[in-house]
């Protein structure tokens, strides 16, 4: 609001689970139709303050509104099957398919097992298998997919949903430090009996982890930000253009980046909806004087260029209602 970030202090209901604070876990909304309004958001794994990885699956939802306060409500979902190992750095996306509903939970990254970890590789991260998971939330029930096509596994991609088919971009396999420049098309299909899950595998140039996608219409999406490599940030903007049997991919025009976000090592945020993207970057030496640990923007994409808005870091309207912050490497914010 004029530029200004506010953070307001929020509550869970008496009867939510415990949500501990989660740096890199998958998460994705889940609508209550096929283009519905969002109720509900989906959170898995990821890595937990005293640095064990999580295997849980959260259900996010609003439980209140009053007086502009929300109250949330947080429940843990119980998995059966073949369910996804710990990890982080992975994703998750709802298809629609036959008018059913699936998630589907693909990559990231664990802990070498307890049977092969020594003293030296005690606390190393892998790759986890490349395998595809197909969860009815319905049941609770997890199926996992071996595809031929999926031979490496992958963190830290950018995924992304229409009707019945999820697209993985980029991402970055640690098993060969390689940040392939594919794009893999996972086609789900939810018959009456058993589902049947398909992958097909498409070569392009785009090369890049930890980036963030936001959607501007029902069959554009535009991926922006994350690194190149490890040392060299990706300035450049691609646009996604899909229908039921094509997939466009063209670099568009890039934003007026700032030189302190030129200049950053690092920059971390999440998609905020309807072209929206708020990003943030760590404050250098010469601003430590002043309270921001971080400078925040907004980067809009619309019909126009896209804009790059600086989002000063406002405090909460009501003192007495405010709360410290837990201390972490990622925020991820959604609209």
């Amino acid at each position: 609001k004029n530029n200004e970030l506010r953070l307001r202090p929020t509550i869970f209901t008496n009867d939510s689970c415990y949500l501990p604070p989660l740096r890199h876990p998958a998460v994705c909304s889940l609508p209550a139709s096929q283009g519905g309004e969002i109720t509900k958001y989906l959170i898995h794994g990821g890595k937990t303050p005293n640095n064990e990885i999580s295997h849980k699956l959260y259900i996010m939802a609003m439980a209140s509104s009053v007086n502009r306060r929300f109250s949330l409500c947080c429940s843990e979902k119980d998995l059966e099957g073949d369910v996804p190992e710990a990890r982080y750095g992975h994703s998750m996306n709802v298809v629609f398919s036959k008018g059913k509903t699936a998630v589907v939970m693909f990559g990231g990254r664990s802990y070498v097992p307890l049977n092969q970890r020594t003293t030296e590789n005690w606390n190393n991260v892998i790759d986890c298998e490349p395998l595809v998971y197909l969860i009815d939330l319905q049941f609770g029930c997890s199926t996992s997919f071996n595809l031929r096509e999926l031979q490496d596994g992958i963190s830290f991609h950018v995924s992304l949903a229409r009707n019945d088919t999820v697209y993985i971009f980029g991402g970055h396999s640690m098993g060969n430090n390689f940040r392939p420049p594919n794009v893999y098309k996972i086609k789900v299909d939810l018959p009456l009996g058993s589902p049947a899950v398909s992958c097909t595998v498409i070569h392009n140039k785009l090369s890049f982890s930890s980036s963030i996608v936001t959607q501007t219409s029902p069959d554009e999406f535009v991926i922006v930000g994350g690194y190149g490599s490890d040392s060299q940030k990706r300035f450049s903007c691609s646009g996604i253009f899909l229908d039921d049997d094509t997939i466009d991919i063209q670099e568009i025009e890039t934003p007026e980046w700032t030189g302190e976000i030129k200049h950053s090592k690092t920059w971390f945020g999440a998609d905020m909806g309807k072209g929206a993207v708020l990003f943030g970057i760590p404050a250098d030496n010469k601003h430590q004087s002043t309270d921001c640990s971080f400078f925040f923007y907004v980067l809009i994409f619309g019909d126009s260029d896209p804009v790059v808005q600086t989002c000063s870091q406002g405090s909460t309207e009501e003192q007495e209602d405010s709360m410290p912050l837990e201390d972490s490497e990622e925020f991820t914010f959604n609209r």
